[in-house]
């Protein structure tokens, strides 16, 4: 087979060195052959669904297939500037999408699909640094102040409630837990490695209070039958929707109008608790389930009035005093 040499279009490249092209390819056909290999990765179902789905908010951008001949960096940096400016998306969302399409044209490159690292030239953009969001203990109280637990979703939103602060797992996991994987006796849950976003296998441990109310909550459930922790009014596996969906309700309930009350927010509020409390950063970032403490930094942003509460319990002068 002849092999094809691209040729410089619209100043791709920026003094990059060119490699032969093999075949021509669609735009389409590339990314199948991407697909194809991280589905070896063992991903999650979610991230897989992620990358279709961003894969086709660049297409809808470009307007139709293209081919491997036709690709310049200039598609990629228009497709940028449309999310930024006619979409009006937040950096973070576009940052999203450009880590997807740069993995996908670094997997292009280093295959020898095209013959440029387009890659290179385009990067996610500035963003500012973000601040997450965590309740205070007074909100927390008046958000289980509303909630009916006399009736089954009420107590069954209470226990994922504490199970949410107390273990600080992300919603993905928290609706996968099985029965089985509670131990009420030593005090755990053991997150499989399928379902966590790392795909490595965790073990969360259980407060007292979270240990009692999950007695209960498992006695009450057992009729069901079913093998999942937290389910529906008609036994079924809950998702992640109606859980979200509840706490915003609650949140609204409780007129707690100017924080989002999501499952990500009591991630936040239980790891800053965690640290206000007297945990080390060390132990919160095996319970998180992070591989680095660049992100356990971020969960565990503090106001000013944390600091100075924090600041009167270990002032170095107490020492001294």
């Amino acid at each position: 087979m002849q092999k094809i040499t691209r040729k410089y279009k619209r100043g791709q490249g920026i003094g990059k060195s060119t490699k032969q092209v093999l075949d021509e390819l669609t735009l389409d056909e590339m990314f199948d052959k991407f697909m194809n290999f991280k589905k070896t990765e063992a991903l999650a179902p979610r991230t897989i669904s992620e990358y279709y789905i961003h894969f086709n908010y660049l297409k809808d951008f470009l307007g139709n297939d293209i081919t491997n001949e036709s690709i310049t960096l200039e598609d990629f940096r228009g497709y940028i500037g449309y999310m930024l400016h006619d979409k009006e998306l937040a950096p973070m969302t576009v940052n999203i999408r450009i880590r997807t399409m740069r993995a996908f044209i670094r997997f292009c490159y280093t295959e020898g699909y095209i013959n440029t690292p387009i890659h290179e030239n385009f990067k996610p953009v500035k963003a500012p640094e973000d601040t997450l969001e965590s309740l205070t203990p007074a909100e927390i109280k008046k958000l289980l102040s509303v909630i009916d637990d006399e009736l089954y979703t009420g107590f069954r939103d209470k226990v994922i409630i504490f199970v949410l602060l107390d273990t600080l797992v992300r919603i993905s996991e928290l609706v996968t837990i099985k029965r089985s994987n509670v131990d009420l006796k030593g005090g755990f849950i053991q997150l499989e490695a399928g379902n966590t976003k790392t795909r490595k296998a965790r073990t969360v441990p259980l407060s007292t209070k979270t240990v009692k109310l999950l007695k209960e909550y498992l006695k009450e459930t057992e009729d069901f039958g079913d093998e999942y922790l937290f389910l529906t009014y008609d036994g079924h596996q809950i998702n992640h929707a109606t859980v979200r969906l509840n706490l915003r309700d609650y949140g609204k309930k409780a007129n707690i109008n100017n924080k989002r009350v999501s499952p990500h927010t009591f991630r936040h509020t239980g790891a800053l608790f965690y640290i206000m409390n007297g945990g080390d950063p060390f132990s919160l970032q095996k319970i998180l389930g992070h591989t680095d403490m660049s992100m356990v930094r971020k969960y565990i942003q503090m106001t000013d009035t944390d600091v100075k509460r924090q600041h009167n319990s270990f002032s170095p002068l107490n020492r001294i005093f």
